[in-house]
């Protein structure tokens, strides 16, 4: 006969929470909680969530998942009270929403949500989140690491955008290369350079120039009220010591979280503490590209010699001439244009602008693979393709583009 007594083991540690109207609702979440905590988990109301967060029982936690569907957006102040008490007492914080405006979740991810998901979770989506949330605090970086940089805000930089009318014209390309280029212009006398990638879902001067991206970007982002000269060189990285550069997010958020009054607040801060500021755009037309068109020296568009770059021209000429939106300040920037032999294509070109009634300014030659190696390698054209023949066209450019600058600047000064 066993007369042993039955050893009852201790229940695990409660490390997290989902904080919702009803849980249930939300069954994947359930589903992925389980998954990732096994029982290491509780739920709770949003009523009783605030109460117990307060208390020392709660210091347990390592994080809490909010969940909210439109229903909630009713009683958005009860849930940003929520993530307000979370962060009082550190806790992280996932959002996941379902059918939430972005104007509601733009609110509370500047309340302090660390994450965002979108309900229905994609697959392993929450377990990433959770890793992130939970990883330390990536060091504190003075203006991306560059000792030598002094914000002036006394400054009134040129500010250049640089937009594709289609997938695969080179935007990025041309922008990463161009900063770069103006960066290095002058040894002597070096330019402060800003590149701004505002492609918020599918930006890559990230992986253009080897940088990581940082959660500080959309902390940033989505805080511009708030931001002061520290915040703004906070969300930059350096690349070579030269170039600063504001990455596209961690994670993809809506274009139109951000509003034009956002993307003003960035373009002035960037302006009053660089000479030159160059903004990587998305393909798509948003709400503030009219804020970017407006408050820019000059924009680049992209193009092909292809029937999609042609109709996107015209379709762009149209609406911008529809509003009264400054279309003189568009250059036509032609992408693997042909060769100086080639008498076939440059008639291509010429009869291109006439029916479009636009005049291509820049023709940049194919560079060829390189091009793409260099993108691959995460460096510019010039650190290791100099003698490229795109590379070469976009050096000109550029020193075209400073050029211009400091006759102004000194005509202003006369």
């Amino acid at each position: 006969m066993n007369t042993s007594p039955v050893v009852q083991s201790d229940p695990p540690p409660i490390v997290a929470c989902t904080i919702s109207r009803d849980v249930q609702i939300f069954d994947l979440l359930i589903e992925d909680m389980e998954a990732a905590l096994g029982d290491s988990w509780g739920d709770l109301s949003f009523e009783d969530a605030a109460t117990f967060l307060a208390q020392p029982d709660a210091r347990g936690l390592q994080f809490v998942t909010i969940a909210m569907d439109a229903n909630d957006e009713d009683n958005l102040e009860m849930v940003a009270n929520v993530i307000e008490t979370a962060k009082a007492a550190k806790i992280k914080v996932i959002l996941i929403a379902e059918d939430v405006s972005p104007a509601a979740l733009h609110q509370l991810l500047r309340q302090g949500g660390d994450e965002f998901v979108p309900y229905p979770l994609p697959e392993n989506e929450l377990a990433r989140a959770i890793e992130r949330v939970l990883t330390a605090e990536e060091p504190v970086q003075q203006a991306g690491g560059d000792r030598q940089f002094k914000a002036t805000g006394d400054k009134s930089g040129v500010i250049i955008p640089i937009q594709g009318l289609a997938g695969g014209t080179g935007a990025t390309m041309l922008a990463v290369n161009m900063a770069w280029e103006l960066a290095n212009i002058d040894d002597d006398n070096p330019p402060k350079v800003c590149l701004l990638d505002l492609d918020f879902q599918f930006g890559t001067a990230s992986t253009y120039l080897d940088l990581p991206r940082r959660e500080a970007v959309l902390e940033m982002l989505t805080d511009t009220e708030a931001m002061e000269t520290e915040m703004f060189l906070q969300a930059l990285l350096t690349y070579g010591e030269k170039l600063h550069v504001l990455t596209s997010p961690t994670d993809m958020i809506p274009l139109d979280m951000i509003t034009p009054d956002d993307i003003a607040r960035i373009i002035e801060m960037a302006r009053l503490n660089f000479d030159y500021v160059i903004i990587d755009m998305p393909t798509t037309m948003v709400e503030w590209t009219q804020t970017v068109l407006e408050l820019s020296h000059v924009y680049f568009s992209m193009i092909e010699l292809d029937m999609r770059s042609a109709q996107n021209t015209l379709r762009l000429k149209r609406a911008l001439q529809s509003e009264d939106l400054p279309f003189e300040k568009i250059r036509f920037v032609l992408n693997r244009a042909p060769g100086f032999t080639d008498l076939n294509g440059k008639a291509r070109v010429k009869r291109l602008s006439e029916s479009l009634g636009i005049s291509v300014e820049v023709l940049l030659p194919d560079g060829g693979k390189p091009v793409m190696q260099s993108a691959d390698h995460g460096t510019p054209l010039a650190e290791g393709q100099g003698k490229n023949a795109l590379r070469k066209e976009i050096l000109k450019l550029a020193k075209s583009v400073h050029e211009v600058n400091q006759a102004d600047a000194a005509e202003a000064r006369s």
